[in-house]
């Protein structure tokens, strides 16, 4: 499973004209069964994604597709987390 920080960068002010598109990017995550959630850091630091499903290499090119990422809005971080142990509503996450 992977977390995703996505940082505002420089290019904060320009995030309007790209959050139709980064809205469809996030609706395609859930669509294809990749995002289990979304949301925002606080305060008004950017987002935060919870991922699993895909391979490193498949989220980092879906990540790159962000209209956000691919325009400077926000810089992208990727964490890979090899669950061990989890509660027992996760345990798809073992698998």
């Amino acid at each position: 499973m992977f977390i995703v920080l996505l940082e505002f960068s420089d290019n904060k002010s320009q995030a309007g004209q790209f959050m139709e598109g980064h809205n469809a990017w996030i609706k395609r995550g859930f669509d294809d069964g990749v995002f289990l959630l979304v949301g925002s850091l606080q305060p008004h630091q950017g987002g935060g994604i919870v991922a699993h499903n895909t391979t490193l290499s498949d989220l980092q090119s879906r990540v790159n597709d962000d209209p956000f990422v691919a325009n400077n809005v926000v810089s992208a971080e990727v964490l890979e987390i090899t669950p061990s142990k989890v509660d027992e509503r996760l345990n798809f996450l073992l698998g």
